[in-house]
């Protein structure tokens, strides 16, 4: 995620006033006359460029690969038009940095297509999507009674450090706050001494150094020190390490293997980022909150957990225009929401596009992969990050209303 506002959504149409003699611009009427006849085929022609064809769309091939890991279908099968789905990874050709796009309606894989370095063995860096799999982890640790509840204390899991802490507000953020991004740490982007903090890497005693902006539970502040934290108190309270927690519990269930998590200078597993997973298994993963939390039958997350990790608690949480048909942005329990023309959905966000994205009413998930662009901010590579995420809300606001 970026903090530049650039908008480079508007074409602005420069058209120089002509100088050609030529006696059908003897009159200043014939000028205007020509002027506006340029104009209209200007338009007429960019018009006739901004959708493909019909043929073109029936030549896009997006049939998925046919492995042990998904049941396959077509769109037409489980009762979407195919054309939308086509004209969805015409759009995705015609971008530079994704990897992957797959979707999944009614628990069938109906679409596949890999671009560029992407391949269906790859496991992407996927970056803050990574939250959404640390807050699901917070819901077993709940549910297997290593934490007691969403209003223990922050400090509680840091004893080893209350004795540094200068502003008594630390001592009030709650393990809900942090889900909130209500905690009051602040955006990494907003200094450049925090944007060298977080490249340089975490440790937990960064909570004592770095300064609040606003007090714990009343501010939605964006903070990948605060998502880390929440990874190292669940790895705390449950007496392993996050990506160990994470296998039992959560991977082997869905029979998922993940690859590296990056972890901190203390060799805690970054609660933040850099989990690495194939496109086909965060599609596991999302499907598994589109079916309240089990798979195949079996529980795996509580479903209440679920329901209210996938609330909005913060309206307008990201107010960086993002496209045409991304609005309303709130945030929930390390889950993201919008709303796409008439439908509401709700998606885990990672630096470069990387998205798990889930419309409930369609009963449809939507995985995304990308360059991870690490280390790369600003406009140019907010540009390709926009251009990845308006790819399923252009699709979303396309489907039809009910």
């Amino acid at each position: 995620m970026y903090t530049t506002r650039e908008d480079d959504d508007t074409l602005r149409l420069n058209l120089l006033k002509p100088t050609v003699c030529c006696p059908w611009f003897r009159s200043k009427g014939h000028q205007r006359s020509f002027l506006l006849f340029t104009i209209s085929l200007l338009i007429l022609s960019m018009l006739a460029g901004c959708d493909p064809s019909t043929e073109e769309l029936e030549a896009v091939d997006y049939t998925p690969l046919s492995r042990d890991d998904w049941k396959v279908s077509t769109p037409a099968e489980q009762g979407l038009d195919p054309m939308l789905v086509a004209k969805l990874y015409y759009d995705a050709a015609e971008t530079e940095t994704i990897y992957s796009l797959l979707v999944i309606k009614n628990g069938y894989l109906i679409a596949e297509q890999y671009f560029h370095e992407g391949s269906v063995e790859q496991k992407a860096r996927i970056q803050s999507v990574t939250k959404s799999y640390t807050s699901a982890l917070v819901g077993i640790a709940l549910e297997q009674g290593c934490l007691a509840s969403l209003d223990q204390k922050m400090m509680d899991f840091f004893p080893e450090l209350a004795g540094q802490i200068t502003d008594p507000r630390k001592n009030q953020i709650t393990i809900r706050d942090m889900l909130h991004m209500r905690a009051g740490y602040p955006w990494e982007e907003s200094t450049a001494e925090l944007f060298e903090m977080l490249y340089a890497g975490f440790r937990p005693s960064l909570l004592v150094n770095v300064p609040l902006v606003s007090d714990p539970g009343t501010q939605f502040e964006y903070s990948n020190l605060t998502s880390h934290l929440v990874g190292v108190i669940v790895a705390r309270a449950c007496d392993t390490d996050l990506k160990s927690f994470a296998q039992e519990h959560l991977f082997a269930p869905l029979d998922v293997e993940a690859g590296d998590w990056i972890q901190d200078w203390e060799g805690y597993n970054n609660g933040h980022a850099d989990l690495h997973c194939t496109a086909r298994d965060m599609a596991k993963f999302g499907l598994l909150y589109l079916n309240d939390g089990e798979n195949e039958g079996k529980r795996i997350i509580p479903a209440d957990w679920v329901r209210d990790s996938l609330q909005t608690y913060s309206e307008d949480a990201w107010t960086i225009r993002v496209g045409r048909n991304f609005n309303d942005i709130g945030y929930g329990y390390q889950w993201w929401s919008a709303r796409a023309g008439d439908h509401r959905f709700n998606f885990a966000w990672g630096h470069g596009g990387q998205q798990i994205v889930l419309l409930d009413d369609f009963d449809i998930v939507i995985v995304i992969t990308a360059d991870p662009l690490f280390g790369q901010h600003g406009g140019g590579p907010w540009k390709h990050e926009k251009a990845n995420l308006n790819l399923a809300a252009n699709f979303i606001a396309s489907l039809p209303s009910e």
